[in-house]
């Protein structure tokens, strides 16, 4: 079951080979016997990919409850005496690792000796199964419902623009003085469209659709063409916390609040949660607890 739920993960004859550590011909061979002793054909292969069949799915969802099971019932008796140990894939939005995670890791690592962390960095969507990562990390309302989704905090969000920007063309007071500036435009990958501002007004919220001559779909570069004095832009506060310090960014629209920005911890919802990810799971939701919006004190440091 374990060599079949792997080759339909990764959709790949090979790449189940290598997760499992096991000769290619060991896999194959396994799945020959496999749909020999059931009488029905489980995958449909091609010269690119591997998928399940119609029976093969089935079979599929009912080996994925099965395994959850068996490593749920075995942690009963083993985890207790399990230290975190092996390598723990994690990606996560460059801004939240920069800002927030990465400045602390040293003292998680030497709390773990044993783990060894492999940390990507983007705000694409990425595939976890078949990437082969143990847990992401991303800010805002998470959309995938394969996924398990841990609320590690609610961000406040700032409104804001360059120094240099305001003195041009000065601070907007009200939302209808918004109609007179520019915005930097954070476009969606997925559907190309440009993230409208949003404000909490009498505890309803109001989208308003800004004009802007730049859009991107980076966090990092979204902030970097603000600080640039390329227009407004609305970014979580630790994103905006040190460049508001200084004198380069400066917040506006400060009696016109702004939805927070929730960030979670994802992992996939059929597999147990294993020793490496709870800890580093654990620990995430420590270090963003004083970044909560929703926490005495929250909404950031500095």
């Amino acid at each position: 079951m374990q060599v079949f739920t792997r080759i339909v993960e990764l959709g790949s004859f090979t790449g189940a080979a290598g997760a499992l550590n096991l000769p290619r011909a060991t896999v194959t061979h396994a799945i020959k016997q496999l749909e020999a002793r059931l009488g029905v054909r489980l995958l449909q292969r091609t010269t690119r990919s591997v998928s399940a069949t119609l029976d093969g799915d089935a079979y599929y969802r009912r080996c994925v409850r099965l395994l959850a099971d068996l490593e749920e019932t075995e942690s009963v008796f083993t985890e207790a005496s399990l230290k975190p140990k092996g390598k723990l894939r994690v990606d996560m939005q460059a801004t939240l690792a920069h800002e927030i995670v990465l400045p602390e890791l040293a003292a998680f690592c030497e709390r773990y000796p044993e783990l060894d962390l492999d940390i990507g960095f983007g705000d694409r969507t990425v595939d976890m199964v078949r990437e082969g990562f143990d847990c992401v990390l991303r800010a805002g309302t998470p959309k995938d419902s394969t996924m398990v989704a841990r609320r590690l905090a609610d961000m406040a969000q700032v409104t804001c623009a360059s120094s240099a920007y305001l003195d041009r063309h000065g601070e907007p007071r009200t939302l209808e003085d918004l109609k007179d500036h520019w915005a930097v435009n954070y476009t969606l990958a997925a559907t190309g469209r440009a993230w409208p501002f949003e404000f909490v007004i009498d505890g309803a919220r109001r989208e308003i659709e800004m004009k802007g001559r730049i859009s991107v779909s980076n966090a990092d570069a979204y902030f970097s063409c603000c600080v640039a004095g390329m227009g407004l832009v609305q970014v979580p506060r630790y994103h905006a916390v040190r460049a508001i310090a200084n004198g380069t960014v400066r917040e506006v629209l400060k009696n016109c609040p702004l939805p927070t920005m929730p960030v979670s911890a994802m992992y996939p919802h059929h597999r147990q949660l294993s020793p490496r990810v709870r800890v580093f799971v654990d620990w995430l939701a420590g270090l963003f607890g004083q970044w909560d919006a929703g926490a005495a004190g929250g909404g950031g440091v500095g």
